[in-house]
């Protein structure tokens, strides 16, 4: 797979059957299995809505240092030059592994460059400045937002990660939970944000 790669606006072939519409599940397989076209596919649905995810998560001072798009774009193309050593563990797998991916080298490039945070979660990364995320709910929100999420179940998580964090519209989250219409996907993104609801109260209480 060259550094090429398609862009989220690559047309595919019109019709009932066009590889667009298939399953992150699917693709994956056929990645796997070492289909290039499949490859593409999955890198040109994940790019951008990591790149957003990144800019989002990440204070301002590691998304200078790291240029994060470039970073995200960078650590996708070695990524899934290395997709057959994957092993997808349910729906929303892969975005959790390209999640961790994203992590490790943001923390790489940190270190490279001096910054050498402590922990190794997300807090680590913005001990030193907030996020666009913790600036628009606040410190202590995000706080009880993460420790809400992680007491959830995975698919509940993959729904609001890929809702609220990465922006996905109904349709591409339809396509990351296995879900078969847009439709059903809003409505497990509605559930999994009352269950969120309902812990983040819990904890607070």
């Amino acid at each position: 797979m060259g550094a090429d790669l398609p862009g989220r606006d690559r047309k595919e072939p019109d019709g009932p059957g066009q590889r667009d519409v298939e399953s992150t599940h699917r693709l994956l397989e056929r990645a796997r299995a070492g289909d290039e076209e499949a490859t593409n596919q999955l890198f040109a649905r994940h790019v951008r809505p990591l790149q957003r995810w990144a800019s989002g998560r990440l204070p301002k001072w590691a998304r200078d240092m790291t240029d994060t798009d470039d970073l995200v774009q960078e650590t996708l193309l070695q990524t899934f030059k290395r997709i057959e050593q994957f092993e997808p563990r349910g729906v929303g797998a892969l975005n959790a592994y390209l999640r961790q991916a994203v992590l490790n080298r943001i923390r790489e490039e940190l270190r490279r460059k001096g910054r050498r945070p402590d922990a190794t979660g997300l807090s680590a990364l913005e001990a030193d400045g907030q996020s666009p995320l913790e600036q628009a709910i606040g410190n202590e929100a995000i706080e009880r937002y993460e420790r809400a999420l992680s007491s959830l179940r995975p698919d509940e998580q993959d729904a609001i990660i890929g809702r609220i964090e990465f922006g996905y519209t109904y349709e591409e989250l339809a396509r990351e939970l296995g879900k078969p219409t847009p439709d059903a996907a809003r409505k497990a993104a509605q559930r999994a944000l009352v269950r969120l609801i309902e812990e983040m109260a819990r904890a607070n209480g």
